[in-house]
């Protein structure tokens, strides 16, 4: 598996303890961003970065890090085939993948403790589209998606 993360100043420290983890995983890794705390590198000019690996099939999926997470979202939104999702809890990391097969996670550097990002971050990482939903809403989620898929074409 191979992971694209990326961060501003903001999300900067939390970026840090997630690829340390992930590394000490054997996770391979696409790092964006600042190098060092007093870099300032605009969430507008990471995100797309991240946004177009994931297009072109360089990554798997992404972790976008900004103040509140917004930003990174809002922006690698704006990418055909990106459903980035921000979230402030495990379950929440969990389930964006499970009900909207999110492919980059985002989260708030001011709001998130490393202890708390290493945790949504494995759950991202671990769940799967529609795995252990009922049969009835796996359905559901499957059309949705394609749904979703004409929408963004249709754009």
């Amino acid at each position: 598996m191979i992971i694209v993360i990326g961060s501003d100043k903001s999300g900067y420290p939390l970026r840090k303890a997630l690829e340390k983890h992930l590394e000490e995983k054997g996770i391979k890794l696409i790092v964006y961003g600042p190098e060092n705390e007093e870099e300032a590198v605009p969430f507008y000019e990471v995100a797309p970065l991240a946004a177009k690996d994931i297009q072109q099939g360089k990554a798997d999926l992404g972790i976008l890090i900004c103040g509140t997470g917004m930003g990174m979202s809002q922006v690698a939104n704006k990418f055909k085939g990106i459903r980035a999702a921000v979230v402030e809890s495990t379950y929440g990391a969990k389930m964006s993948r499970v009900i909207n097969d999110s492919n980059i996670l985002c989260m708030g550097g001011w709001m998130i403790a490393p202890t708390l990002g290493i945790q949504m971050t494995d759950e991202f990482l671990n769940a799967e589209f529609t795995v252990g939903v009922e049969e009835w809403r796996k359905a559901w989620l499957e059309n949705a998606k394609k749904e979703f898929i004409k929408l963004e074409d249709n754009i």
